[in-house]
């Protein structure tokens, strides 16, 4: 949610803004660009200099700079302009009150005052403060312009008393933004599914059969789906690929029956789901316990068939929206149809082997979206990570019609 986007961060003098330093560096692993203003007050409680060290830009406090004999500004409009969030934590009794009546006495509250983006503010301050009439006026008037309050925790306070007041933590102000961020994104609220990678099935206790896939087309597809709001399960075969966002869901397996375990243990409550695995259709009858020693001769292997986890997944569909692949090399679209009927999906997404830069181990892909109603659309070579774009708006388009 995050991800490129320009946050600017107003620290009003309060004790809790010593937290600001987890804060900013929670934000820049998120992946956001960071400045931060501050008023005069807060840097009795946290250095000007660490909060530039952590957020790679300086920190600004007042209007004039004056440096090296020279003299600049720091412009509050351009700064207001430049946010797409402005958070301001911790905000204080004082800075609420002067938020809430227009006052304008310093370069975050000019700041502030020229935001033209969502503002989200983390009240902070001692329990009685926190409970009078004037703060509550202060907190009902600053939401009624369109600003959004981050609730205070209760916990212990620098007063030593335990009450209602602490700022929330910045772990818990983070996921407050986020969530915040996806109310009205396409998937907002919805479960996803998706499948990615190979599986690799034991033959003993070194070797395995296995398949070329990298997984990085359901990696993409995972991501994407994060961005447009939903919460993700990603169970992926043995892939080098690792994904680090809060939304989604990580869970590795190996075989395909442990895919196939995972799969059904989430799909009753999902909403959409994705197989975009190449899980291998066969695998050994037998696993040798040992390492089979190589011996004179030819090495035969019994093998029988893994369960087919898209064909499952189908079958106890219910109000699920189910999309499958078909990775083909001949009679590609009419068999691309059959599997989609067979398994009884909402939409197939179909690869061959003969277009140059698709299926396993590139960084593009070819594909053609099929659909349960014949509706056919053939997109032009791309990165995966636009393909995945591309799946995601078939699909909603789908769900939402």
């Amino acid at each position: 949610m995050l991800s490129g986007k320009n946050i600017l961060l107003g620290v009003s003098g309060g004790i809790a803004a010593y937290k600001t330093t987890f804060l900013v560096r929670l934000l820049i692993k998120a992946g956001a660009q960071v400045k931060v203003v501050m008023t005069q007050s807060a840097s009795s409680f946290v250095s000007p200099l660490t909060l530039s060290t952590l957020s790679k830009s300086p920190v600004m406090m007042d209007f004039i700079n004056e440096e090296d004999g020279s003299l600049s500004w720091n412009n509050h409009v351009e700064l207001g302009l430049w946010a797409d969030v402005m958070l301001i934590a911790p905000a204080t009794a004082n800075t609420l009150s002067k938020m809430a009546n227009g006052t304008c006495d310093n370069l975050l509250l000019a700041t502030y005052l020229s935001a033209k983006c969502p503002v989200y503010f983390a009240p902070a301050m001692d329990l009685d403060m926190y409970k009078h009439p004037s703060t509550k006026s202060s907190l009902e008037k600053l939401q009624s312009f369109g600003n959004i309050m981050i609730p205070a925790e209760s916990g212990e306070l620098a007063s030593g008393l335990h009450g209602e007041g602490r700022m929330a933590e910045p772990e818990n102000i983070m996921a407050f933004i986020q969530e915040d961020l996806k109310k009205g994104l396409p998937l907002s609220g919805k479960k996803v599914l998706i499948t990615a990678g190979p599986t690799q099935e034991a033959i003993d206790p070194v070797r395995f059969l296995g398949n070329r896939s990298t997984g990085t087309m359901g990696f993409e597809l995972a991501k994407r789906a994060a961005i447009l709001g939903a919460n993700v399960i990603l169970v992926s075969g043995p892939t080098h690929l690792s994904i680090d966002d809060q939304n989604i869901q990580l869970i590795r397996v190996v075989a395909a029956q442990d895919m196939y375990d995972a799969c059904h243990e989430h799909y009753e409550d999902t909403d959409i789901a994705i197989c975009a695995a190449a899980v291998a259709d066969y695998r050994p009858k037998t696993i040798a316990s040992e390492k089979v020693k190589k011996q004179e001769g030819d090495m035969k292997i019994e093998l029988e068939r893994t369960p087919d986890i898209l064909m499952s997944l189908g079958e106890a569909k219910k109000n699920q929206f189910l999309v499958g692949f078909a990775l083909e090399t001949q009679n590609e679209l009419e068999n691309a149809k059959g599997k989609l009927q067979r398994k009884h999906l909402d939409g197939i997404v179909l690869n061959s082997l003969k277009d140059d830069g698709a299926g396993f181990g590139g960084s593009t892909n070819t594909i053609t979206f099929i659909d349960k109603n014949s509706g056919i659309k053939t997109f032009d070579l791309k990165t995966k990570s636009e393909v995945a774009s591309d799946i995601w708006e078939e699909i909603i388009s789908r769900i939402h019609a």
